[in-house]
């Protein structure tokens, strides 16, 4: 009988419900800008909003544990205001895994705006309503299927975090231990049949979520 402990996978859950939801919050006016912007500034925000895919998650985790920790900009702004290190601990890989997932979001919803029609806009501010009125009465109900897109893929891949997770977070158990680093800890222990289970509800999850994301867009395009 294998016995899981469920702690990483709620904090996988949990990390992943977090990381989407900043990202939404964020990555809707950031695509917003990259979509309409015509400044030469946008094109170096559109690489660096990219860098993530392209990176080694070792690469992008290093530099994040430098900018995080005790010493950093962020991390010891962090520890000024609340005294708590931000690496290694919950709020840190949060906050990694915004940035490492990032085009996940950033890149469907800048397709998204890009393909709403402008003579719509248009006519929603010559009816009088205001950019922001627009945006969520007409723009955002029009690329519901990017929003969709962004949201699920953002949510499966921080499911499946490992290296940037690890470099930041480290192996901390009841904090910054997740699935996929508990699934590295079993294999290093030989213990092949809790990795299997492990890594068999990480497949579950990312293969369900797929699965409804294309079968939501389906039904969205007929």
């Amino acid at each position: 009988m294998v016995d899981i402990n469920p702690i990483p996978i709620w904090l996988t859950l949990k990390l992943s419900f977090w990381t989407t939801l900043i990202l939404l919050v964020i990555g809707i006016p950031l695509s917003y800008y990259l979509a309409y912007t015509k400044s030469r500034l946008g094109l170096l925000i559109e690489a660096l909003t990219t860098l993530p895919l392209v990176l080694p998650p070792t690469v992008l985790g290093f530099y994040l544990l430098l900018l995080l920790s005790k010493h950093g900009i962020i991390g010891s702004l962090w520890y000024k205001l609340l005294d708590r290190q931000l690496v290694f601990h919950f709020e840190g890989i949060v906050i990694a895994s915004v940035i490492y997932s990032l085009p996940m979001m950033v890149h469907p919803l800048t397709s998204g705006f890009r393909s709403v029609p402008l003579n719509i806009i248009e006519a929603s501010w010559t009816l009088g309503k205001s950019k922001l009125q627009t945006l969520f009465r007409v723009i955002l109900p029009n690329m519901k299927a990017s929003v969709l897109t962004g949201t699920v893929l953002s949510f499966a891949h921080t499911i499946g975090e490992f290296g940037v997770v690890l470099m930041v977070g480290g192996n901390i158990e009841g904090d910054t231990r997740v699935v996929s680093i508990a699934i590295y800890d079993a294999v290093e222990a030989i213990d092949y049949a809790t990795a299997h289970v492990y890594a068999g509800i990480l497949f579950v999850a990312s293969f369900i979520s797929l699965a409804l994301l294309y079968a939501v867009n389906r039904r969205w395009s007929l």
